[in-house]
């Protein structure tokens, strides 16, 4: 891995789990193994190879009670730079009412919070031939944007960061039917009011994972502006090489690439700088 970073220019590297994750329907097993992934990330990745890792630690969700004492441990012991989770767990969202305890203590410490997609059990194979990861990922990432809006969980707690993997799903295809009339080209060009649903997705992060291409990122950079775009590859699932050569042929000029590939990501996390 570390060889590959230096193959690519690449400092620093953020670890957290795909689907499915550590859930498996068994409370014990989902704690254990949340921990000991946690542990080793922390002891053998971020500790044995200073300044190349990060860490957004693995939680036991849709176990509230387990995900809240991983939350304490991962951030206040291991030291982790923020939280991953996944964006469903069953058929509920990160704005379900479920897991509200659970987004209140990240607003509370004020956490980065790395939302990966997964395949929500009300969609699994629904077209023949098509893999989920290639539909069903990118809209479960606008599902659980959508949740976290619509459920005001995004109003509640403002000070969650979080960062949406590939440069939101469908999210500037569908932004117009989730902002309405804020969609609009003189409303763009504005501040947007306080909680409005535009000014939720314009606090929200996007990393460019399988998404360094123009029409991605131009439409993007449009909806919620280069500040809040942040570098991804999505490896060792893509390769990340095409991606880094990627986003030198999207349209961004040499201070809106230094932001994607790397200041935006400390502003997030300035441990690493």
């Amino acid at each position: 891995m570390i060889e590959q970073l230096d193959q690519l220019g690449i400092a620093t590297a953020m670890m957290s789990l795909t689907a499915p994750g550590v859930w498996f329907g068994d409370v014990p097993e989902a704690r254990k193994l949340a921990r000991e992934m946690n542990e080793y990330a922390a002891a053998k990745m971020v500790g044995d190879h200073k300044g190349r890792f990060g860490l957004f630690a693995v939680v036991p969700l849709p176990d509230v009670e387990g995900t809240l004492r991983e939350i304490e441990y991962a951030l206040d012991t291991l030291k982790a730079d923020g939280i991953g989770l996944m964006t469903s767990y069953g058929n509920a969202w990160l704005g379900d009412a479920t897991f509200a305890p659970v987004l209140d203590e990240l607003n509370r410490r004020k956490a980065v919070v790395y939302v990966h997609p997964t395949d929500a059990a009300c969609c699994l194979g629904l077209l023949p031939k098509v893999p989920n990861q290639m539909l069903e990922y990118p809209m479960d990432t606008m599902r659980t944007i959508t949740s976290l809006i619509v459920s005001d969980t995004a109003t509640r707690c403002p000070d969650v960061r979080f960062i949406f993997s590939h440069a939101g799903g469908p999210l500037v295809g569908v932004a117009g039917r989730l902002l309405g009339q804020e969609m609009s080209a003189d409303n763009l060009a504005k501040t947007p009011a306080p909680n409005s649903r535009l000014s939720h997705l314009r606090r929200f992060y996007y990393d460019t994972a399988a998404s360094t291409n123009p029409v991605n990122m131009q439409a993007l950079k449009m909806l919620v502006g280069v500040s809040q775009i942040v570098f991804g590859t999505d490896s060792p699932f893509v390769p990340a090489p095409p991606q880094v050569a990627g986003l030198k042929s999207i349209g961004f000029n040499a201070e809106e690439l230094a932001r994607v590939e790397r200041s935006n990501a400390l502003a997030l996390l300035p441990r690493l700088a």
